[in-house]
Order: C-alpha cells, then structure tokens, then sequence
C-alpha cells in the first residue's frame, strides 16, 4: 500500500493520483494520434474525401493520399467487407487496422487503443460525418464484424 502524505486524507491523496494518471493517459492518447500515419486510397473523382482527411490532420494524424480510380480491387485487397464500403479505404501504417468510410478520429483513437479490432467502418456517405457534414452526435460507426463501435 502507499501512506498519504501528513495532512493530506487517504481518499483525497488517491483521487490525486487518479487524476494524475488519467492526465497522463490523456496525454498518451494525444501524443499517439500525433504520430499515426494514415494512408488513404481514395478515387480522384470523390470531392468528400479531401474533407475527411483534412478532419484527420486537424485532429493530430499524419495522412497520406493515394488517388485510383479503382477503389473496388483496394477494398477487395485489404478484405472490406461490402456491406461497409463508403467512398475511401484507409490503413494506419504499423498497426495495419483499417477505417472504411468517415470514421471520426474519436473512433479511429478508440481503434487504436484495441489491437483486436481489425476495422472500423462508417457505411455509405453519412451526412452527419467528417467530410460530410457537422457532426451531430448521432453518427454510430461499427468495426468489421457489423457490430456498433462508437456514436459520434
């Protein structure tokens, strides 16, 4: 156990720490988003994409762009399931996961704190979504299995 510095209550000293380690694992989720690469294939016709990538950047991703007009056989490739395709595929460099569609980053950084999670997808052209449109809280994303992620 740890012994509460003289004068400090022994519940008020652990909530201090408490604070002090979510501050720090703020701080990582931040610091980690900062150095996360992102490639995006996306086809040179698509006007949305741009803004979706834009979101990224502001958000603390790195993000590169690879314009084909064969999105099909990218998706095929990195085994998107149909059911979820949207208008660009992307892939985070070293963890290898992916983000199909206009998956806000908040999803994407929930993504990345769990290695199992092979995907995350958000279906179709929401208009409630980054690259889309404002963000109105009620944009709900599902990993690769179809199963609901995250409500934006």
């Amino acid at each position: 156990m740890y012994a509460a510095p003289v004068g400090v209550a022994h519940h008020e000293y652990a909530m201090k720490i408490l604070l002090l380690a979510l501050a720090l694992a703020a701080a990582g989720i931040g610091q980690a988003a900062s150095h996360t690469v992102i490639t995006m294939h996306q086809d040179p016709n698509c006007g949305c994409c741009g803004g979706w990538a834009q979101h990224r950047r502001d958000n603390g991703f790195e993000v590169n762009v690879i314009t084909t007009s064969d999105m099909a056989s990218v998706k095929a490739a990195h085994g998107v399931p149909v059911q979820l395709a949207s208008c660009h595929t992307a892939r985070i460099e070293g963890a290898g996961q992916l983000i199909e569609g206009h998956v806000p980053a908040n999803a994407v950084r929930k993504m990345l704190l769990d290695p199992s999670v092979r995907g995350v997808a958000a279906p179709g052209m929401p208009v409630n979504s980054p690259g889309m449109g404002p963000m109105d809280g009620n944009l709900i994303t599902v990993d690769f299995q179809g199963k609901p992620f995250s409500r934006d």
